[in-house]
């Protein structure tokens, strides 16, 4: 057996965790809010443990957890535009209420595929809010963020402080 075979794995395999790596670090370094663009408030993020924005799917460069609340994103723009500063959260935090657990979908219907289910009493990370195919009289499903973007219906999450923007 030649030793150029095991090498060539490492080689390999080392090439393709740098690969790996980058492509999930790139969107996180891509938005460091220095792009110019801003909201007419501040903003402020409260984000998932685990969490991820929408757009890129990949873990913020820095983030929360629930016992540390909300961190601001910083921003030269922000800081010197003379906007009051006040937080606007990103996400809003939410606890299951159904029984059995509730069913997380891929999309706001009950026809969409199941990616997992949330157990009773599990805080969960809401991004936003929108109208769905109605569940025990609620149309509104939240855009949940817990390591996996998921819907959930609203008729089975409490929320917990202000009510969760509209997508």
């Amino acid at each position: 057996m030649s030793l150029r075979s095991p090498l060539i794995r490492l080689a390999v395999a080392a090439a393709t965790g740098a690969l790996l790596s980058a492509a999930a670090a790139a969107p996180a370094i891509a938005d460091d809010g220095r792009s110019g663009h801003r909201a007419a408030t501040p903003r402020h993020s409260t984000t998932p443990a685990h969490g991820t924005t929408p757009e890129h799917s990949t873990t913020p460069a820095h983030g929360t957890t629930p016992e540390h609340g909300t961190m601001p994103e910083h921003s030269t723009a922000r800081q010197n535009s003379g906007a009051p500063d006040h937080p606007r959260p990103r996400f809003t935090r939410g606890v299951v209420t159904a029984r059995g657990g509730l069913a997380l979908r891929t999309r706001p219907d009950l026809d969409s595929r199941v990616l997992r289910l949330a157990r009773p009493g599990r805080l969960v990370w809401i991004f936003c809010r929108t109208l769905g195919e109605p569940v025990d009289g609620t149309r509104v499903w939240y855009l949940l963020s817990d390591g996996v973007w998921a819907w959930g219906s609203a008729r089975y999450i409490a929320t917990i402080g202000p009510t969760p923007r509209w997508c």
